[in-house]
């Protein structure tokens, strides 16, 4: 019986790569000369810390890392921004998790629109962070593949472990 799988993963090789092309970039940019502007990646929180001297500077280091992940094809819907907070020198800085797996509140989402698509003999279940679907035939599963990339689901998807 054909199946797949559905997992929500980043690639941390290319997170650090983008950190580090962003850092670089701040570091040589006019517009970032003397406003201590950083950045810095906790993998073992999965977390990416930001920090400049105002509230706009700190956007602008957001859209580079922004464009960062873009040109590294990482999801953009793998970062969750934290709120502005105030920190110590009068700088401001952001906190950015990155968001890998699929949450038990996600994975019931996804199998209701799964079975909301009323094809016949699909079905879906969750395994840990992911979700196997299978089917009898080839080019339903193909079609659920479809439906999932065009629904919005505020989570990076990939489909794994194809098998017929």
């Amino acid at each position: 019986m054909p199946s797949f799988d559905v997992v929500s993963e980043v690639d941390m090789q290319e997170v650090r790569n983008a950190v580090d092309q962003t850092s670089r970039e701040i570091a040589n940019r006019f517009d970032f000369k003397n406003t201590s502007s950083s950045i810095e990646l906790k993998e073992k929180e999965g977390e990416i810390e930001m920090r400049s001297v105002s509230a706009d500077r700190l956007n602008a280091l957001r859209r580079v890392l922004e464009e960062r992940f873009v040109k590294r094809k990482v999801s953009l819907k793998a970062l969750s921004h934290g709120k502005v907070e105030d920190a110590a020198g009068g700088t401001v800085r952001q906190v950015s998790k990155l968001q890998a797996g699929i949450s038990a509140d996600k994975a019931r989402e996804i199998n209701k629109l799964i079975k909301g698509l009323g094809m016949k003999g699909i079905g879906s279940q969750t395994q840990g962070d992911q979700i196997r679907v299978s089917g009898k035939k080839r080019d339903d599963l193909q079609g659920v593949i479809a439906k999932l990339k065009e629904a919005d689901l505020d989570i990076p998807l990939q489909f794994t472990n194809f098998r017929d």
